[in-house]
């Protein structure tokens, strides 16, 4: 089975099959998260994406995806800003404390070869990529540029926010801003702090609890 970005796109019950064509979404400003597994023939239409991809309890945060390209070059960072529920973004004030390097280890983005001796850490070793492939094929988007930065954000109280993200590189060029669109938090109930059985009825078996908020 193929899934691309979460949905089942295409099976095959050949095991000797190397290659498959699928469809899937095109964009140079996030990552496209292609997924292949293994199942018994008889499962190879039965879409396991809730098994394989557990949903995260983000609570009352929210999780940005950033693509980070190869073309971006060795010493770029980026910021994320946000409207705080007002509606309008503040450039000017960022979220995250310090700039968010985009290659925080050299071997990320390139090493000394490709041959034998570049493959492990002394090459281009892409640790934290993701792709097609090393060959010529791999080098553009459908190679190691499929790769992407998760950041997510603190606590957010109950609205709706708008985020944007700014790149910068080490010569001070700043990129323009990649916005999202609005996004609706609504924090999770407070779970009970304490609970007590109330009474019990022995004749039908009827048990009664209290919940509180109070410790």
């Amino acid at each position: 089975q193929v899934y691309v970005n979460g949905r089942l796109a295409g099976v095959t019950i050949d095991p000797q099959q190397r290659q498959m064509v699928v469809v899937g979404p095109c964009s140079f400003e996030a990552a496209v998260c292609i997924e292949v597994v293994a199942v018994e023939p008889h499962e190879a239409h039965i879409d396991f994406i809730g098994d394989i991809e557990r949903p995260t309890n983000l609570g009352a945060r929210v999780k940005l995806t950033v693509l980070r390209s190869q073309d971006l070059p060795v010493g770029t960072t980026f910021n994320v800003y946000g409207d705080g529920g007002a509606g309008q973004i503040d450039y000017d004030m960022p979220l995250n404390e310090r700039p968010i390097p985009i290659w925080p280890c050299p071997q990320d983005k390139a090493g000394f070869g490709m041959a034998c001796f570049g493959e492990g850490d002394f090459g281009w070793d892409a640790a934290a990529a993701v792709g097609f492939g090393k060959g010529c094929f791999g080098h553009g988007q459908f190679g190691l540029d499929g790769d992407a930065i998760e950041w997510i954000s603190p606590p957010l109280a109950e609205g709706t926010y708008r985020f944007g993200v700014k790149t910068i590189d080490a010569a001070g060029n700043w990129s323009a801003a990649c916005e999202t669109g609005p996004l609706t938090v609504v924090p999770p109930a407070r779970p009970a702090a304490r609970l007590d059985i109330a009474s019990f009825d022995d004749p039908t078996g009827r048990l009664a609890l209290c919940v509180s908020d109070q410790p």
